[in-house]
């Protein structure tokens, strides 16, 4: 009993270590800058995203070329698609699907098109692709099963055209063989929040290494005290707009007064 137990001990340790010698690639990557302050003068920036495919004398050989998917992902948020309907004559707000857990931005970067990276399920679970958001309905629904779709669709496209989600192939350059960056637009309405940087390294339908880095977006000066004000004490911020828009309300009177 004792020499079937120690063979197979060494069998597992033997397993482990033949297991250690084959070693997959690793994916290290970096940005330019994980803190976007917005500002008045905001405008909209680039961030760059860069990095390096590492290999070692033990990585197995493979044909080929790597793909690469850079995912920048903003804070989730509760968001509610509309669509007018005719009442009484009148175009008003009739239908609408509020969608749970949504980013409030998603920019994805790639070497090849989404369908080409790999299966659904393995785009799914990672969420690459627009078309693999897990957009979630958040309460109960009145639209039909059969119009659940066109909501999803009228959601993705209205947050393309507003900057907020883009897909992007083909947009990461390879500086070597194993060297890489790539930027990423960020727009002038970018909400505020902590990000998630995610990149992705496949080869053949097949992930090798992924990393997850975090950036944040903040407003900073005057434009994070009134941000700060609106969102943890709207009551005394209401008053204060109000009592400034009497103010200059009244000085704009005074100086231009006639005699």
């Amino acid at each position: 009993m004792i020499r079937y137990l120690a063979l197979a001990i060494a069998a597992f340790l033997a397993g482990l270590a033949s297991a250690k010698a084959v070693h997959a690639e690793e994916l290290v990557t970096a940005i330019s800058s994980d803190l976007v302050s917005i500002r008045s003068n905001f405008t909209g920036t680039d961030i760059v995203i860069f990095g390096q495919v590492s290999r070692d004398v033990n990585s197995i050989s493979r044909s080929g070329d790597y793909d690469l998917v850079i995912v920048v992902e903003g804070p989730p948020q509760e968001i509610t698609t509309r669509r007018k309907g005719r009442f009484l004559g009148v175009w008003v707000n009739r239908y609408y699907e509020t969608f749970e857990n949504v980013p409030a931005f998603y920019a994805l970067a790639s070497t090849a098109k989404v369908s080409d990276l790999g299966s659904r399920e393995l785009l799914d679970e990672y969420r690459i692709g627009l078309n693999h958001l897990n957009l979630a309905i958040a309460r109960r629904s009145s639209v039909p099963l059969s119009e659940r779709d066109d909501f999803r669709q009228a959601f993705l496209r209205l947050r393309q055209q507003q900057g907020l989600f883009s897909e992007r192939p083909g947009a990461i350059e390879f500086l070597t063989s194993t060297m890489f960056r790539t930027n990423v637009p960020l727009p002038a309405n970018i909400p505020v929040g902590t990000y998630k940087v995610k990149s992705f390294l496949l080869h053949q339908g097949s992930l090798l290494s992924k990393t997850e880095a975090k950036m944040h977006v903040a407003k900073t000066g005057f434009e994070q005290v009134t941000y700060n004000l609106a969102q943890k004490m709207p009551v005394a911020y209401g008053l204060l707009a109000v009592f400034f828009a009497i103010f200059t309300g009244w000085l704009a009177s005074v100086i231009f007064k006639r005699d």
